[in-house]
């Protein structure tokens, strides 16, 4: 079947979905415009859907034909949410609301789940499994996909796999780069309180400066990652915030730290997190001084089942050529939320090039000038198309 040839053929409807999208962006678990034109779509192309976690949507496509196993599902993932940030291109198809962009390609994503969710529900007929199209909100905060996991997404008919991807401006529209094992990092945020006592800068002696307290726990907390984690495991702790303090001549009572642990690996993400409490309680008792800690359970690795990224790296080399199907050659310290979907079922998360050089489409994401070339939304929409017919009818 050459979906590329039909998803071209709907390139335009497309294109306009998407701009649609872009010029109304939603931030987390308040996409109820975009869910509901994800809704009418569905409902014109005679999908079943139902609606959970809040503003998530999921489709239902159940082939008619005799081939492949028709207990087989696969899922294909689209995240929804915007970002808050202003968009700052001069475009026809500009953000119109303030403060909200759609800077990380989600409005692309969504466009390409719906194109192939048409294209697969047009030609149902070529297998006999389903496909649950997965329409996730909130992937930029909290990650939508684990309440759409308690929800049970995956679940009535059993999901087998998921596919997801992410357009990249690291690569020219009609390319795709995948690996094997781990894609993203796993991520916990954490807030450190460090206590002491105020009192007159000319005076520190009668105080105890959580200032001082927090600059050699700031310090301390670069050791860990690079004296304690072995150094071919990546790693890292940033601390991006810190708060406290009124004026050059006063001492403050308390200094908030906020930061953010990265780490590849689950031995060295429960290491770290240990060592984080252990290295801040020994700096701040030291110094005379207490702390309150809170590190939180953010997005886990992203891992990609090795029988998946064969099936989508054939399914790519079909429409775009081997050519431009490239390994990737190391993973992310950004996270992805799909991770929860990777947890649960073997799945496969790649990236599509967006990028086009020559017409200046290049401004990384979570920028204000993010845009993507809009030739590459139907080669997603084929390349999911094809690997999914691909699992549904493979023995």
């Amino acid at each position: 079947m050459d979906f590329y040839n039909k998803a071209l053929n709907i390139k335009d409807k497309l294109i306009e979905i998407r701009r649609d999208l872009h010029e109304h962006p939603e931030l987390g678990f308040e996409e109820w415009r975009t869910s509901g034109k994800i809704k009418e779509f569905l409902e014109k192309e005679g999908i079943e859907y139902f609606s959970l976690a809040k503003t998530g949507v999921c489709g239902i496509i159940k082939g008619t034909g005799n081939v492949g196993d028709k207990e087989k599902v696969i899922a294909l993932r689209a995240d929804m949410d915007g970002l808050p940030i202003q968009d700052k291109k001069v475009c026809e198809y500009k953000s119109q609301e303030p403060g909200k962009m759609h800077a990380c390609g989600h409005d692309a994503h969504t466009t390409i789940l719906l194109g192939a969710a048409k294209l697969l529900n047009e030609n149902k007929n070529l297998f006999s499994g389903k496909v649950k199209l997965i329409f996730e909100p909130a992937e930029e905060t909290v990650g939508g996909a684990r309440n759409m996991i308690e929800e049970g997404v995956l679940e009535n008919p059993k999901v087998d796999r998921v596919l997801g991807l992410h357009v990249t401006e690291d690569l020219e529209k009609g390319k795709i780069k995948i690996k094997k094992g781990v894609v993203n990092a796993a991520s916990n945020p954490f807030t450190i309180k460090i206590k002491g006592k105020g009192g007159h800068g000319a005076a520190p002696h009668s105080t105890v400066d959580p200032i001082v307290i927090s600059s050699q726990v700031i310090l301390a907390l670069q050791v860990l990652a690079s004296r304690e984690i072995s150094p071919v495991n990546p790693i890292v702790i940033t601390v991006g915030a810190i708060e406290g303090g009124t004026a050059q001549n006063i001492i403050p009572d308390e200094v908030i730290l906020k930061g953010i642990i990265r780490t590849m690996a689950k031995e060295d993400r429960e290491y770290a997190k240990r060592r984080l409490e252990e290295i801040v309680k020994g700096i701040t008792l030291t110094m005379r001084g207490d702390y309150e800690i809170e590190i939180e359970e953010s997005y886990p690795c992203l891992y990609n089942d090795d029988s998946m990224v064969d099936l989508l790296k054939n399914a790519a080399k079909e429409v775009i050529g081997k050519d431009n199907v490239i390994e990737q050659p190391s993973p992310s310290m950004g996270v992805e939320s799909f991770a929860y979907f990777a947890m649960e079922r073997p799945s496969a998360f790649y990236f599509l090039g967006a990028a086009n050089n020559e017409k200046g489409i290049n401004a990384p994401a979570h920028n204000a000038m993010f845009d993507i070339d809009e030739e590459c939304i139907p080669v997603g929409v084929a390349i999911q198309c094809t690997a999914a017919l691909d699992y549904l009818t493979s023995k």
